[in-house]
């Protein structure tokens, strides 16, 4: 009898911690949603750091929201370049159906002709036009992933904002925590003098003088989180060569 009564006490507690937990999940959840897009909006603006006044980590929420109100604009185009209606953004399961939704590691999981990418144009208060893009890869560890800003000759690179999930400290996580390794990559171009497609090289011991305008140095003692985020960049931009292409047509 008392075996019984230990069994029903511990299935009741069971039901009674589970339904708190749900009902603590159901009530966090649309927070956690907004933390994260919030979040990702920082990202963005971190690209384009150099056209703000100040610097991200300093901006109020308030400041950020404002800045994507004001200054950005949000689509999302598909692996041939071309806008997506907002109906089949919502079916693939972004309520919101906008970029800031876009979730890149539900995204990478698809097949390519099914892929969502995020674009985010900064105007700049000098005039500029910057367009973000978002990218991910593998690091070490983990995935790595970031946003790399193109200015509108979709050629150089305005700027980067890098982050991690699990990068040694002082490794591979420096290209996120050093912002020495993310201000290489402001200038570089992303086409060779030829017209071709080479993105950014990170390349170990420092750029060659003949690649100057493609390459980055890399970071010491973290090869292959350096050549991860190189493999990043390429492929990465890559997605979005077909929309740079068809933007330039249009303004033709």
């Amino acid at each position: 009898m008392r075996n019984n009564s230990v069994i029903v006490f511990v299935l009741a507690m069971t039901l009674i911690v589970g339904t708190i937990l749900t009902a603590l999940f159901m009530w966090l959840s649309p927070r956690f949603k907004v933390n994260e897009i919030l979040a990702n909006k920082k990202a963005v603006l971190t690209s384009v750091e150099s056209y703000l006044p100040n610097k991200v980590k300093d901006l109020e929420n308030e400041a950020v929201e404002e800045i994507f109100r004001s200054n950005v604009e949000q689509y999302v185009v598909d692996f041939e370049g071309d806008p997506v209606d907002q109906d089949i953004i919502i079916n693939a399961g972004y309520p919101s159906g906008m970029a800031e939704e876009i979730d890149m590691a539900k995204e990478e999981k698809k097949a390519e002709e099914d892929k969502l990418f995020p674009v985010f144009v900064y105007q700049a208060e000098n005039g500029d036009k910057v367009y973000v893009t978002s990218v991910r890869g593998n690091g070490l560890w983990d995935k790595i992933w970031g946003n790399v800003a193109i200015k509108d000759d979709f050629n150089t690179v305005a700027g980067v904002a890098f982050d991690h999930k699990g990068e040694t400290p002082g490794l591979g996580a420096e290209i996120k925590d050093n912002p020495a390794f993310g201000a290489q990559f402001a200038g570089k171009q992303i086409f060779n003098a030829a017209g071709e497609y080479v993105s950014v090289n990170v390349q170990k011991g420092g750029a060659r003088e003949a690649y100057a305008q493609y390459e980055v140095d890399g970071i010491t003692g973290a090869t292959i989180t350096a050549n991860g985020v190189r493999d990043m960049m390429y492929n990465g931009i890559q997605d979005y060569l077909p929309y740079f292409e068809k933007v330039q047509g249009e303004s033709k």
